[in-house]
């Protein structure tokens, strides 16, 4: 294997011949004619694609020829947690599509009516258990974060009333640097996977890659150990993305049936040992893990459906609702465990976050005006955020290359960062007196409040300390609330605004689980507040208001969702009177923020190297036929085939699928009988099926397996490999009948359609791989099979340079 950095390229958009461009399209493609390679398994960026695997050297200095030294920059390799920096490790795609060999159809055909209610029965239970477990998990998150954080405010407050600042600074200061030490410790060391929000692993996850380690019992534990002690370090990050990935692998490891190193084999947990069983359930967790980050079960269900699915189906939208039910039922009763005082002294927090602003709204036409500018400077200040993170990523990744030491050395020094920061900016805005008839006790000490006295005099307090030294969820709540538009000076705002936007930018990619939902809220809540402002006289609509819809428009311009957050903002406001308005800036804030960017989990995605397939195909793909990105020679098994053969090709190759044609005398001319995967003819050398003669078997075969034999494994780690099996010299030359095991109704496409159209096909249907016929007949039977890889754009544009030359194509990789 080798890797070459990828760059970023600006290719020239003027017409004429190029030498430089025609010395490199023949070089390349005499290079790859003589590859060996064919169709991949071990899916991998361009960089590492498996048709590079041997003259990886001279194809480097190729492109170098077009590449000046400024242009390339270092990158991040095909691993999924490639921002942390960890070593490359291969992905490979999910078999999506149902196996339909003569094995499965006997399977099927035998299943009674109980046994097929109880399959139904399994997945309404395994949603239901989804949903309990993550209830759980989300309110004892929210619970710890409140009680860690909340300690760490009350014992710096108590510090200030004695006026001892700077004991009070360390206080904060210690607790801070060794919440974050610990929570990368044991990212780091434990779980790479877990670092970040986990969503873009879990959205590619359900495209079809099976990026390793990230649905693991060990990933679960620290995604949510960490996520509570980062969250509580008062780094700005959010706990909005790791619920999420949090639901995922809880459905992940409850949907993978069963677990013979647990002694988990019960005969009920059998009907979920394939991938699609699982992509449904991972679904639904995700689902639950958005409806318990924000008690917003409709709108979890709509941001799984609308963010994070490449594959829908009406029954799939019942079963996330019913898991979203769930989540929302559990929580409103625990939720009323902690109103009547049994959760601690900071128990409520982000719970309560729910009744936010229940107000009656008055807005008329003069009012559209303030509204369509926060849509518009929403989505500049949302793309914006997306470049800047993602420069920021890329620098933290060169930093975390340089080994574990380095990673926890980076978050111990944004933890420093930030701690002074968020202690000194206090001192530099002035105290206000307390308002006459106050909503709650100022100044507040001793508990999560409006009112923080700081280092003001008696009944003064301190807004920006207000805002600073309480919970993100406590923040919100104070930035939303109605009647609070005398409550904060404009100066102490605007230097909020500016800190959460760079802290929320710096915080995210450092070595512990990191959500962006919560920090892009608060950051968007204060821009709304500034905004607000700064128009408020020329509008009927409150400061509060202002903030709701600032945090609208700068969620629409980051994240680019509308439906779902449409829905999460209402039912965290709890005002269906806000829904044209949340409407109009979203809409807004998204069309603009398009016009310069992507969202911002497509951009992390690409830049950890997960191989995702988008839902439109670019225009020259439009210009291109499959047969002229599939490469060969092909690997092909022929229906009764020799051992000897099989064990050679598996050891020589890392494909996943096999073409099985039958030639003569089997046929009367050569013909494609179906496809085959690895782990189906690993599992018949392993239980030596073996015929002596090339003759057709009989259906006993069939009896000798069971429907567990040729299951999907959940983990990697135990999958069976080639060189688990030993064989004798004699049984090398004996033969095995790949008929009754090949399915014999795969995809086909003619080598003549457009890569557009396979592309949209491929995704739809879920594939892994899809075979290409030829146009003629008297050809071979099949031409190649068409992977994932081949869809990618930068190996299009490597086979054929002139289209991105001609039409200008910058290549970000």
């Amino acid at each position: 294997m080798w890797s070459s950095p990828r760059c970023n390229v600006v290719l020239d958009n003027t017409v004429g011949f190029n030498p430089l461009h025609f010395i490199y399209s023949i070089s390349l493609r005499l290079f790859r004619s003589n590859s060996h390679a064919s169709h991949f398994t071990s899916l991998q960026l361009p960089a590492m694609s498996t048709n590079h695997r041997y003259n990886g050297d001279t194809e480097t200095l190729l492109r170098q020829a077009l590449l000046s030294s400024s242009q390339r920059s270092i990158v991040n390799s095909t691993s999924q947690v490639a921002i942390v920096g960890v070593n490359v490790s291969p992905i490979e795609s999910l078999d999506y599509e149902i196996f339909e060999n003569e094995f499965f159809k006997q399977d099927w055909r035998s299943r009674g009516k109980a046994q097929i209610f109880q399959y139904i029965f399994m997945k309404w239970l395994l949603c239901f258990l989804v949903g309990m477990i993550v209830s759980l998990v989300g309110f004892c998150n929210n619970l710890a974060v409140e009680n860690l954080a909340g300690i760490k405010f009350v014992v710096t407050s108590n510090m200030m009333l004695e006026k001892r600042f700077q004991l009070a600074f360390f206080v904060f200061f210690v607790s801070n640097l060794s919440l974050t030490l610990f929570a990368s410790l044991i990212t780091a060391l434990i779980a790479p996977a877990a670092t970040g929000s986990g969503i873009p692993e879990v959205k590619a996850y359900l495209n079809g890659v099976d990026a390793p380690g990230i649905f693991t019992v060990r990933t679960l534990f620290v995604k949510i150990i960490g996520s509570i002690t980062a969250v509580s370090s008062s780094l700005l990050i959010g706990k909005a993305g790791p619920m999420v990935h949090t639901g995922a692998c809880v459905a992940a490891l409850l949907g993978q049936g069963g677990s013979k190193r647990y002694r988990l084999t019960w005969k009920w947990l059998q009907f979920f040992k394939n991938d699609r069983d699982r992509r449904d359930l991972i679904t639904c967790g995700s689902a639950a893990g958005m409806a318990a980050a924000f008690r917003a079960p409709v709108g979890g269900v709509l941001f799984a459906l609308e963010e994070m699915a490449s594959w829908w189906r009406s029954a799939l939208l019942w079963r996330a609702f019913f898991t979203a039910a769930i989540v929302a039922i559990l929580l409103r009763a625990m939720i009323d465990l902690c109103l009547s005082g049994k959760c601690g002294l900071f128990g409520k927090g982000g719970l309560i976050m729910f009744d936010a602003y229940s107000a009656s709204i008055s807005y008329h036409l003069v009012d559209l005006p303030p509204v369509f500018i926060l849509g518009v400077i929403g989505g500049i200040l949302g793309s914006l955020f997306n470049l800047l993170l993602s420069k920021v990523l890329r620098i933290y990744n060169f930093i975390n290359e340089k080994g574990t030491i380095f990673k926890i050395l980076l978050a111990c020094v944004i933890s420093i960062f930030t701690s002074c920061l968020l202690f000194g900016l206090p001192w530099f805005t002035s105290c206000r007196p307390c308002p006459p008839n106050p909503t709650e006790p100022c100044p507040t000490i001793g508990r999560s409040g409006i009112y923080k006295k700081f280092q003001c005099p008696p009944n003064q307090y301190n807004d920006l300390a207000s805002l600073i030294f309480n919970t993100n969820d406590d923040a919100i709540r104070n930035l939303f609330s109605k009647n609070t538009d005398d409550e904060f000076e404009f100066t102490s705002m605007l230097i909020f605004f500016i800190t959460c936007f760079l802290l929320s930018i710096f915080s995210y990619g450092v070595v512990a689980p990191a959500g962006l939902f919560v920090p892009v809220i608060v950051t968007g809540a204060s821009y709304g507040r500034v905004v607000g402002m700064l128009l408020g006289k020329s509008s009927n609509l409150n400061h509060g208001l202002f903030a709701v819809l600032g945090a609208a428009s700068f969620l629409g311009g980051s994240m680019r969702t509308t439906v779902s957050l449409c829905v999460i903002i209402l039912e965290l406001t709890n005002n269906l009177l806000l829904l044209p308005l949340i409407m109009m800036v979203l809409f807004i804030s998204k069309t603009v923020a398009d016009a310069f960017n992507g969202n911002i989990y497509d951009i992390i995605m690409k830049a950890k190297g997960l191989p995702y397939l988008e839902t439109h195909a670019e225009p020259y793909m439009r210009q291109l036929t499959v047969g002229d990105v599939v490469t060969g020679p092909l690997q092909t098994f022929n229906g009764i085939e020799k051992v000897r053969n099989i064990v050679f090709i598996l050891k020589t190759t890392g494909h996943n699928g096999f073409p099985v044609i039958d030639e003569p005398p089997v046929s009367e001319a050569p013909v494609l009988f179906g496809i085959i995967l690895r782990d189906h003819l690993l599992t018949l050398l392993k239980n030596k099926v073996f015929i002596s003669s090339p003759s057709a078997t009989t259906g006993d075969v069939l009896n000798k397996f069971s429907a567990d034999d040729f299951a999907k494994k959940g983990s990697s780690k135990v999958r069976l490999k080639i060189e688990d099996i030993q064989l004798l010299e004699e049984e090398m030359d004996m033969f095995i009948d790949l008929h009754p095991f090949t399915n014999a109704s795969p995809y086909t496409v003619v080598e003549t359609m457009s890569l557009g159209k396979a592309l949209t096909l491929f995704r739809e249907l879920g594939l892994r791989h899809l075979l290409v016929i030829p146009k003629i007949s008297s050809r071979s039977p099949v031409v190649g099979i068409l992977t994932r890889h081949d869809f990618m754009p930068e190996h299009i544009l490597g086979l054929h340079p002139f289209l991105a030359r001609n039409t200008g194509k910058i290549l970000r990789f």
